[in-house]
């Protein structure tokens, strides 16, 4: 009885947090979704082949009006890669879609405080300068060249459905239910993309939080003097992010938990910037890259977290910025659920996203590889036995093409099918 009650109060905990933040998660994606539909990624990609500091800025900001999941980001980063756009603008774009989107920084702000969104920003546009500048002494052409190859031998992987709508004006894709599809689809395809990290997250922090504060003393140094405990914890908060195979939004509420724990401010920025170094993305850079250049990106990554949440925490402590008083635990993961603005806002933001649910459910359909829901209107398509099949990207109808009956549903394949 004692175990399922500690299991019954860590999933108590991962509700509560999940219900307070449910509709900043809807918004970011929506409007996520918006910009990833409205905006042609072709002309992102034409423009990003340099490696000079303007190309770089572009990257940024293109990245952060781009996706917030970390494997999309990774996958459309690799995409731009294949089609011209040099690693260094790749990598920028990627770490800016994953630290300077819209959700995370809401989703910081009801968790951590302002002064933590604050820094995840500035913290963020360091991160990518240094990111930046490492792949520029670090990674020759010729090495970037190679990486190239690999990436264009490798399999492309899951993109999210282009904008449908590019002829169209702003205005006109206001009333357009074609270009709300367009949107409908990025949003459902960052969610089914994401969900797991999401529900990872909520849950390892709930079960984490149970955890007495010797635990934390022991992982992070606590009552260190600064110049010890401020290194300590920002190098050990990114393996912690590492090993707990939790990114992108999923990572805030952990940190949360870590920062009530004794964690340093430089130790929680840079635990939340190594949501891009988690195991199964690091094999994901070894398949797209190869092995070497790989390694070599992985700890220009890591030393750019270190040095960039060193930065920002020496700039808000000169400010006077950093928070002097710290939550208890409880207060994270004990919020309630009651009725006040974070249930109405809960309420108005789940409708939006049951509508949003319901145009990809009317206009979508299946992809028979991956499963994914996407647009008709999609580019990736292919006819087999007169019917034609839909693709979230190259990778998908490639896979198809080269086996279809595999991925067709039995009472679909032909009779020979059935007798192997």
């Amino acid at each position: 009885m004692v175990v399922l009650d500690r299991i019954g109060d860590g999933l108590w905990n991962a509700f509560q947090m999940a219900w307070e933040v449910g509709w900043a998660l809807v918004l970011g994606f929506a409007l996520s979704g918006v910009v990833q539909a409205w905006i042609p990624r072709a002309r992102m990609q034409r423009a990003l082949g340099a490696r000079d500091l303007r190309t770089a800025a572009l990257a940024t900001g293109l990245g952060a009006a781009s996706s917030s999941c970390s494997y999309a980001a990774v996958a459309i980063a690799k995409s731009m890669f294949q089609k011209g756009a040099s690693l260094a603008t790749g990598m920028v774009f990627q770490f800016a879609s994953t630290n300077l989107v819209f959700e995370i920084g809401i989703v910081m702000w009801i968790f951590l405080g302002w002064e933590f969104t604050l820094a995840e920003f500035v913290g963020g546009l360091l991160l990518i300068v240094f990111m930046w500048a490492g792949i520029r002494l670090l990674v020759t052409r010729r090495l970037e060249e190679e990486a190239r190859a690999h990436a264009l031998a490798a399999q492309t992987g899951h993109e999210h459905p282009t904008a449908g709508s590019e002829g169209l004006t702003w205005r006109e894709r206001l009333s357009s239910v074609e270009a709300w599809s367009d949107v409908a689809h990025n949003f459902r395809g960052d969610w089914e993309m994401l969900w797991k990290e999401i529900l990872g997250g909520f849950l390892i922090a709930g079960f984490i939080a149970l955890l007495p504060m010797t635990f934390f003393n022991g992982l992070f140094l606590t009552d260190s003097p600064a110049w010890i405990r401020v290194p300590e914890n920002v190098v050990v908060g990114p393996l912690v992010a590492v090993l707990s195979f939790v990114c992108s939004v999923g990572n805030v509420p952990l940190a949360a938990v870590l920062w009530a724990g004794g964690i340093s401010f430089s130790g929680v920025i840079a635990f939340i910037y190594a949501d891009l170094l988690i195991v199964p993305i690091l094999l994901i850079y070894r398949k797209y890259y190869g092995a070497s250049l790989a390694a070599l990106i992985s700890v220009i990554m890591f030393a750019s977290i270190v040095l960039a949440a060193l930065v920002v925490s020496g700039i808000f402590d000169v400010a006077g910025l950093i928070p002097s008083k710290r939550p208890d635990v409880d207060s994270i993961t004990q919020r309630g659920v009651a009725w006040n603005y974070t249930t109405v806002l809960n309420i108005l933001f789940f409708g939006v996203a049951a509508v949003l649910w319901g145009l990809t459910l009317q206009r979508g359909v299946r992809d028979p590889v991956c499963g994914m829901t996407v647009s008709r209107g999609t580019p990736f398509m292919s006819e087999w036995e007169g019917r034609t099949y839909y693709f979230c990207g190259a990778g998908c109808k490639e896979r198809f093409d080269a086996d279809p009956e595999s991925y067709l549903e039995p009472s679909r394949r032909p009779a020979h099918a059935h007798q192997h």
